[in-house]
């Protein structure tokens, strides 16, 4: 080899480590908290649920969106995430801070009032609409199974019923489900297509079997878990399968006692591939001016949520089902990676002083100037779920109930 070929040929292996180090071996900034960091985070964020409540409109809702530097807030509203924050709430009053039982119960009555009954089944309308779409009422239901859970109190055992039977009436013969009821029409919405709606449905579904066996929901549970572990990344046509579900992730650490299927295993593995990448793409885009600009602007606080959630079920069911326990230390760093960063974006005590509503900016996380009510929702039970597997709890229910008044 002559030496203008060597110089050319070292050349160009020195371009490609240089646009391999600039463009995907970025570096990763973040560190490794402390759970009492996360708890300390996640309280404030639950008790923004609680204040955002109390600066609604008196109904139970809560503000929706809230635009700081405008010091405006929007009149629009969605009964999926209306659902989901209260199933937050509740599982705060079971594990940090028993005054957030109030405010969800508030929020739960504006959601029975926005039921639609028909043929033994309940399912939860969206304000003034005439849908009810199949995630709501499976929030909804997640929802009532954490505040089951936190209080041991049966009195909505029967609405936890009428909202499974609607389960029932919306799932298909493939396992998967109808995105929502037609009211007008009196019938399913068979063209529409959602692709969360079925994890949230499975874990709903999971929740009814563990809180009433013998019913037969874990049929129901399992014919779930074949849809989406077999069928619904094809189905809705996710280019980089498998889809960034969090809801899944809840599913299969749920029924884990009950066995997983080889199928579930692997595809929990592959779950558990794709979100600890998402976290290191975010990690490399945090550790310089140009990792923003190679890797994008920041995450959402109710997608970056989401993320540690799911790597904290998928946690939990590496330590329950031994063929992912190699997988247990990996998930650990990513959970304590994708924490740090979550709770480092945080708006501070300190921070929230001299605006117009620094209630409704302390303990949030802002996008261009607003937050979401579902930012704090992810992000609170993120951070809670990422401090157990930090501390090694393994159990995510709270333990023991809280007391609650007896009703008239």
């Amino acid at each position: 080899m002559s030496g203008g070929t060597l110089v050319v040929g070292v050349t160009l292996w020195l371009g490609v480590a240089v646009l391999l180090r600039a463009f995907i071996v970025l570096p990763e900034a973040c560190g490794a908290p402390a759970s009492q960091e996360l708890l300390a985070s996640a309280n404030e964020a639950q008790a923004w649920m609680q204040r955002a409540q109390l600066a609604g409109d008196g109904s139970g809702r809560y503000v929706y969106r809230y635009d700081v530097v405008n010091d405006d807030i929007p009149d629009d509203y969605n009964a999926v995430r209306h659902a989901g924050v209260t199933m937050a709430l509740y599982q705060a009053a079971g594990r940090i801070d028993p005054s957030a039982l109030a405010p969800a119960d508030a929020a739960l009555e504006w959601m029975i009032e926005q039921l639609h009954r028909r043929d033994g089944w309940a399912a939860l309308l969206s304000p003034g609409g005439t849908r009810a779409k199949l995630g709501a009422s499976a929030l909804m239901l997640v929802a009532l199974a954490e505040r089951r859970l936190a209080t041991a109190d049966p009195r909505h055992d029967a609405l936890m019923h009428e909202l499974a039977a609607f389960l029932a009436v919306m799932q298909r013969e493939d396992g998967g489900f109808d995105v929502a009821w037609d009211v007008r029409r009196g019938a399913a919405d068979r063209t529409g297509v959602s692709r969360f709606f079925p994890g949230e449905a499975f874990w709903a579904l999971a929740l009814m079997h563990e809180a009433f066996p013998g019913e037969g929901w874990d049929a129901r549970t399992r014919a779930t878990g074949v849809y989406l572990t077999t069928l619904r990344d094809e189905q809705t046509d996710v280019a980089f399968p498998p889809l960034a579900d969090q809801w899944t992730a809840y599913g299969l650490a749920e029924i884990a006692e009950w066995g997983l299927s080889e199928g579930e295993v692997a595809y929990a593995r592959r779950l558990a591939g794709r979100f600890g990448l998402i976290v290191r793409n975010e990690a490399q885009r945090e550790s310089s001016a140009w990792g923003n600009v190679v890797r994008g602007p920041d995450a959402r606080a109710s997608g970056h949520g989401t993320w540690i959630e799911a790597l904290a079920a998928l946690w939990r069911l590496s330590k329950a089902d031994e063929r992912l326990a190699d997988l247990t230390p990996k998930i650990e760093q990513r959970l304590a990676c994708a924490s740090d960063i979550l709770v480092a974006r945080q708006r501070a005590v300190d921070r929230s002083g001299g605006l117009a509503r620094p209630e409704l900016v302390r303990g949030a996380w802002f996008i261009d100037g607003e937050t979401r009510m579902d930012d704090q929702q992810h992000a609170f039970s993120g951070l809670l779920y990422a401090a157990d597997a930090l501390n090694g709890r393994t159990r995510r229910e709270p333990l023991p109930p809280i007391a609650v008044p007896v009703a008239p």
